[in-house]
């Protein structure tokens, strides 16, 4: 830590707290109490029971979770990859190009995801790309959100590349593709799995353009978390969020064990 006073220490770490626990920590604690509780008392749930994790753990619920991951894994693999090659390509074709590169690739965050949802629906909505009213357009969609992220990452990524590995490999005579498949891209390998879990996070998460999108046999997750507490069943909706966040979370667990062992390689 750069304070060096232990009064300075302890009166950082109070505003941490402070800021911290009502922001960030108690509306998640909120959310895992109300999970197994039956009903309000004051301003927090109670009534304990493991009934409402039943129907997050099966039929509808269960569905839907495997809906959400197949997405999220599928517009992850797709961002990363055209991420990737977009950093690439910038890199080698000089700043002025890398500058436009960045410009179209940040701007689907830069505006209202809903918004790029219609633009989705309006353009996979006719021959010869019909992707409406199938798991494609939500795929499609996700991807697009989350590309720009994986994009910037390896970006930021290949700015800090030592240029020497590169250089030695060419000088001992290996070729351009043999030169990005075997010290290139291993370099970039940290930051890869970091942006994959990034990306794959955040597609988890999504809502708004997939309200927009999605068809009646592919229901992600934070849809039916929707649906349920818009009809008034917070405590199942409260389970079913947990049963999301779990999942999310182990995923970018064994995403950062993998960061961690690519990072000592």
């Amino acid at each position: 830590m750069l304070v060096h006073s232990r009064g300075a220490r302890r009166a950082v770490w109070a505003a941490f707290f402070v800021l911290f626990v009502p922001l960030f920590a108690l509306p998640l604690l909120v959310i895992l109490g109300a999970s197994f509780a039956t009903h309000w008392s004051g301003a927090l749930p109670s009534g304990a029971t493991v009934g409402h994790y039943r129907a997050a753990t099966s039929g509808e619920a269960l569905r839907a979770l495997t809906t959400s991951l197949l997405t999220a894994v599928t517009a992850s693999l797709l961002a990363l990859a055209a991420g990737t090659w977009a950093a690439l390509a910038g890199a080698a074709l000089g700043k002025r190009c890398r500058q436009v590169l960045d410009t179209l690739f940040v701007l689907p965050v830069a505006v209202p995801s809903v918004v790029v949802g219609l633009s989705v629906l309006v353009a996979f909505s006719q021959p010869p790309m019909l992707l409406n009213g199938t798991r494609w357009i939500v795929i499609a969609a996700h991807t697009v959100l989350v590309t720009a992220f994986a994009h910037q990452s390896v970006s930021a990524a290949l700015t800090r590349l030592d240029p020497a590995y590169e250089q030695a490999a060419a000088s001992l005579g290996a070729r351009p593709a043999h030169v990005l498949l075997r010290v290139r891209l291993p370099l970039l390998l940290p930051s890869l799995t970091a942006a994959a879990g990034l990306c794959f996070a955040l597609s988890m998460g999504e809502l708004s353009a997939t309200m927009m999108l999605y068809p009646p046999d592919w229901t992600p997750l934070p849809v039916l978390i929707h649906a349920a507490t818009d009809r008034g069943a917070l405590f199942t909706g409260s389970a079913v969020a947990v049963v999301l966040m779990t999942a999310t979370l182990l995923v970018l667990f064994a995403v950062s064990r993998i960061r961690t062992r690519a990072s000592y390689r």
